[in-house]
């Protein structure tokens, strides 16, 4: 049995807010638990897609590699070179990162490696790309860099493979290994690989030539440089690049460490080999020189006889020669001078390197080396970008000023040299007067000599500076030291199976979870016997399940409860036959039973005939009167519309014998139909008629059962009330608001309708029969359980089976 709910004292105010809105999580998981199938269609749908997006997706490989960039200066110092470059500033770690991520430098290695020529085949739905583990290997010496076109190739013996598809418009053709193949980008050669064997028959492989430059990009966007330590003190790299081949990302780090290096060996020595090249030029100049002067030396001690030198000369020749060492390196400096004067000033020297260490004055050499360094620094800026650079325009400026400063320190220090060389001629004049007595052709001979002894020092000088030179470009190395080379795992970073499938899984439980829980909270229909009695204290008879059985509109056929029926709906029935005996509290002799409620399609008309029909069945003398003579819609279901009824009595034209229908529904079960419409129903109902009838029937019958029109749509409903004992107010799930709950409890509160009860109608089935929990029962048309309520597919095949269960 039922129990009933219990009087409450509320107030007059009484509402939704004043209570709030609190649902139990549990009610909550039953709900979703009753909605399984939303769940299992999402989950298979998203999962299916988050499978489909993993088999399609290309693997993607991680590869790294470490770098050490030592300091040039000590290096320089240690291997005692130091003197002899112009390298003395500390390597510039983040200079370095911005070569390495060059993308020049990446498409030095994408050429050496041949890496924009791909082969691609299918590996079930996923692309796998074969690099250098391809069967074949075609090559196009005559195909452009930024050419792009694709063919197909599959092998179809051991010396021939089939050529398709070709996006150059080339017709398809079988080629045989090694030969040289004229297509429209020129010659193209297929040759085998270590790979190719016969797994590989008939399999085919896409080839695509891409442009250099788009697959540098592509790879530099997943290459990432960085220092070791994040307090940029550090002078280790770590190179970190992603590919869908693991060899490639490691052939591709490997070859930018090697390209680099051999660019950084180049850039040290390039001042060294200018210096090379300028002391070559003056070496052949003064070893023309230097044979001329001796070639005359020769002739004129021939010509003089002269072998011995004049012992009386001696002294003099002491002092001369005082003079004339000072002479001579006042004009070896005079001549290396006048050298750089001419090379500063030569217009084919202009975009060339200085060469240093060929003068000794300390300061001018000094500029040299800012020079050249500023120099290599702009030749650097210029690979990567073009002479509109401002950063270009800037050092172009500084290296044109430096230039003229140079010349000006050149010049001025041979207008020094030469002022000092005057004073010592000078000089060496006043010493020969003191020996004028020595011979002309001994003072001749000693001239030619002081020549040369000049050209000879200054052959002897820049032969020594050639070899240093070239010691200092035997022992340059790169500053970047590999301490790990590039390796990577066998295993893919990504796709993660686990992660996307449990991804598209959550989303799928999500999605579903989302839009009930949006409706739960957002709709404010009635769903369960717990809405209506946690807001409402009128008396509750009990709750009629969701009939399930599809009915005809035969009005006898639409009686679900019978005498041997044992259903879940009999039952609900028969609780509430057994509950209305809680009610003769406040009406003893309960014999009258008027139906109502808020609109129609609440299920008057079905619940007052069962409830009628069960009482029946235990053996009471029953009647059933549709006093809804407005529509008559349980008239209509009894296909009794025409006949005559009610209407004929009220209005004073039949009897109770002419209207009344025994055993028309069921045994013990006499009806009364509405009969036809009337114009003036309300003026009938308010007939004495309609009193003097009830009473006459009360002793006739032991429950009288009155089918009447929804509440507030006319004033039918409270005119009526005078003959009822009991009043049940049918509340349909689905139909009714629960904004509507307050009027309900202000109607019982006013006493509006004698003795008001309620019934819950529609309520859902649960695996336990029926009661608490969250499920929707929308969609029940007017006149519910008497047939013809139409299920759509989607409900037949997603819809709960109803659970029938003996009491």
């Amino acid at each position: 049995m039922v129990k009933m709910s219990e009087q409450r004292d509320l107030s007059p105010d009484k509402s939704l807010a004043s209570k709030g809105f609190n649902i139990n999580p549990i009610d909550i998981i039953k709900y979703f638990l009753f909605n399984w199938y939303w769940f299992v269609f999402c989950i298979a749908i998203f999962g299916g897609i988050a499978w489909y997006r993993y088999s399609t997706m290309q693997k993607v490989y991680s590869c790294s590699a470490s770098v050490m960039f030592k300091d040039t200066k000590a290096a320089a110092t240690e291997a005692r070179l130091d003197r002899l470059t112009g390298y003395g500033a500390k390597t510039n770690v983040s200079n370095e990162i911005l070569q390495m991520r060059s993308n020049k430098l990446m498409q030095d290695a994408v050429k050496r490696l041949g890496a924009e020529v791909s082969y691609v085949v299918m590996d079930y739905l996923r692309e796998e790309e074969l690099y250098t583990q391809s069967p074949i290997k075609i090559v196009f010496p005559y195909a452009d860099d930024k050419q792009i076109f694709t063919l197909k190739a599959i092998p179809v013996d051991e010396t021939h493979v089939d050529l398709t598809n070709f996006t150059t418009g080339d017709h398809n053709m079988r080629v045989k290994m090694g030969d040289s193949i004229k297509t429209t980008v020129g010659k193209i050669v297929v040759t085998p690989t270590l790979y190719y064997s016969k797994n590989w028959y008939g399999v085919s492989i896409d080839v695509r030539k891409n442009s250099v430059a788009s697959v540098a990009e592509v790879l530099s966007a997943h290459l990432n440089v960085f220092q070791a330590d994040d307090q940029d003190e550090s002078s280790i790299l770590n190179m970190n690049l992603t590919d869908s081949n693991a060899s490639r990302a490691e052939d591709i780090l490997n070859m930018i460490i090697t390209i680099y290096n051999e660019e950084n060996i180049l850039d040290k020595n390039q001042s060294s080999i200018n210096t090379t090249n300028f002391i070559n030029e003056r070496l052949q100049i003064i070893e023309k020189e230097l044979s001329g002067v001796e070639s005359k030396l020769e002739e004129y001690k021939r010509v003089n006889n002269m072998v011995d030198v004049n012992s009386e000369a001696g002294t003099a020749v002491s002092e001369k020669q005082t003079y004339g060492t000072e002479s001579k390196n006042l004009q070896q400096q005079a001549t290396m001078g006048r050298y750089m004067k001419n090379y500063l000033t030569d217009p084919s020297k202009l975009n060339d390197l200085i060469p240093a260490q060929t003068i000794q004055d300390a300061n001018i050499e000094a500029q040299i080396q800012q020079y050249n360094s500023t120099k290599l620094k702009r030749d650097k800026l210029m690979e990567g970008s073009s002479d509109k650079n401002p950063i270009v325009q800037d050092l172009n400026k500084s290296l044109n000023a430096m230039r003229q400063s140079i010349i000006r320190s050149v010049d001025n220090m041979n207008v020094s040299t030469d002022v000092k060389l005057k004073d010592m001629e000078n000089r060496a004049n006043q010493a020969a007067a003191k020996i004028s007595y020595i011979p002309t052709q001994q003072r001749e001979m000693l001239s030619i000599e002081r020549q040369q002894q000049i050209k000879q020092e200054l052959y002897l000088y820049l032969l020594n500076r050639r070899e240093e030179n070239a010691l200092l470009q035997a022992t340059t190395e790169s500053n970047a030291k590999i301490l790990e080379p590039a390796h990577g795992s066998e295993v893919p970073i990504s796709p993660n199976e686990k992660q996307m499938i449990t991804t598209g899984v959550l989303e799928g439980v999500a999605l579903p979870a989302a839009i009930l829980l949006f409706f739960l909270f957002f709709d404010t229909r009635i769903k369960d016997r717990k809405d209506v009695e946690d807001y409402i204290s009128v008396p509750f008879l009990g709750e009629i399940p969701k009939d399930g059985a599809k009915r005809t509109k035969n009005f006898k056929n639409a009686i679900v409860v019978t005498s041997n029926s044992r259903d879940v709906v009999s039952e609900a029935f028969r609780i509430v036959r057994t509950n209305m005996d809680f009610m003769r509290v406040k009406s003893k002799d309960m014999k009258v039973i008027t139906f109502s409620s808020f609109g129609a399609g609440a299920g008057k008309t079905y619940v007052s005939s069962n409830l009628a029909a069960c009482f029946a069945q235990a053996g009471k003398k029953v009647l059933m009167i549709d006093l809804d003579i407005r529509k008559g819609t349980l008239s209509a279901h009894a296909l009794q519309h025409n006949v005559i009824g009610m209407t004929a009595y009220l209005a004073d034209q039949a009897e109770i014998s002419d209207i009344l229908q025994p055993d028309e529904l069921c045994p013990n079960l006499d009806f009364i139909p509405s009969g036809s419409v009337a114009p003036n129903p309300a003026e009938l109902l308010l007939s004495d008629r309609l009193d003097s009838m009830i009473n006459e029937l009360r002793s006739k019958y032991d429950y009288i059962f009155v089918d009447n029109v929804p509440y507030g749509a006319i004033a039918d409903a409270a005119i009526t009330n005078r003959i009822a004992d009991l009043t049940i107010f049918i509340i349909r799930v689905g139909k009714l608001d629960r904004r509507m709950l307050p009027e309900i409890e202000k109607i019982y509160e006013s006493g509006k309708l004698k003795n008001m009860s309620l019934i819950l109608n529609g309520a859902i089935v649960r695996k336990r029969g029926y009661g608490y929990g969250y499920g929707y029962g929308y969609g029940y048309g007017y006149g519910y359980g008497y047939g013809g309520e139409h299920r759509s597919w989607w409900k037949k095949l997603f819809g709960k089976k109803h659970h029938h269960h003996h009491s």
